[in-house]
């Protein structure tokens, strides 16, 4: 029986083998004699100064003494050099020649023109897209997260933070069509008539992707409103929600309301800890049935004037 790491692995095995074909890396380095772990070390001598066989080794996981006898052959052929390094001169700064740059050059056009190629096929948008994806999957792999920004809104936005509250109020509290609704509504009225010096939508995004959201919208009589706040799944116990829900504080006081107001319901248990945390007051609650649920709905306030 296939499991779902099974799938897993067989989708990430699949990439590899289409990526690998896509950029003509199997077995030949556009036509040179060299392998590709040759070209890739002259690629990276080629890009960088300053580097010893050390930071080869670390850059590219090669093995110290495969490295080595590497490096022997290049100096031997006069692609390379090596000099002390000037603050220590037991380690050796690596380098190509004059004549190792003017060997490698028509490699790297020829590479730069072939990933051109394949860029000029994509749409401007659709090559942000792989950008950032390439950018993720590096990040995920090497264990790095990718930068986490919350940024004002831009075209686009709205859709992806509906998508995104859709799927996880349906997933983990079961709730239906209604809320999507609700929240294509709100999104709606905020980008028909807000106000941007008394209201604002933050959005979280990560390797180009919207992550979370949160809105201050003027709630009437000096009063702001804290509206549509979520966290994707990815980003969960990262404090962003907190992050987002301080943002929207410091906005409304920047923007002179007397304090703010969030209705919630109390399923949401993590949120209305933020809440808590940040001085927000239960003032009523409610049982509802929405969303195709029962509910039990919360008002709560926060009095700027208390801080």
């Amino acid at each position: 029986m296939t499991t779902e790491l099974d799938a897993q692995i067989a989708a990430v095995r699949g990439f590899n083998r289409f990526y690998t074909r896509a950029i003509g890396l199997l077995g030949r380095y556009l036509g040179s004699s060299w392998s590709l772990t040759e070209a890739r070390v002259l690629y990276e001598l080629f890009t960088r100064e300053g580097l010893t066989a050390s930071d080869l080794c670390a850059e590219l996981g090669l093995d110290a003494g495969y490295l080595s006898r590497m490096l022997r052959r290049f100096e031997a052929d006069g692609l390379v050099s090596r000099q002390p390094a000037p603050e220590d001169a037991r380690r050796s700064l690596i380098s190509l020649t004059a004549a190792g740059r003017e060997a490698f050059s028509p490699y790297d056009r020829a590479s730069r023109a072939e990933v051109a190629a394949m860029l000029e096929r994509l749409a401007p948008g659709e090559r942000d897209r792989l950008v950032a994806c390439m950018e993720a999957v590096r990040g995920l792999v090497a264990g790095e997260g990718a930068p986490l920004v919350v940024r004002r809104h831009r075209p686009g936005d709205m859709g992806a933070i509906i998508s995104g509250q859709a799927r996880i109020y349906t997933r983990e509290y079961g709730w239906n069509d209604e809320f999507e609704a609700l929240a294509a509504e709100i999104a709606a009225a905020f980008l028909k008539a807000n106000d941007p010096a008394r209201e604002r939508a933050f959005i979280a995004e990560r390797a180009g992707e919207v992550v979370g959201s949160v809105f201050c919208v003027d709630g009437g009589e000096g009063i702001a409103k804290l509206r549509m706040l979520y966290v994707d799944a990815s980003q969960r116990g990262t404090g962003l929600g907190r992050r987002l829900v301080r943002d929207c504080i410091a906005f409304a006081k920047g923007a002179g309301y007397r304090g703010m107001t969030l209705w919630t319901n109390d399923i949401l248990a993590a949120a209305r800890r933020i809440y808590v945390d940040e001085g927000f007051v239960l003032q009523a609650e409610e049982r509802h049935h929405s969303f195709g649920v029962d509910l039990v709905g919360q008002n709560w306030t926060l009095d700027f004037g208390r801080d």
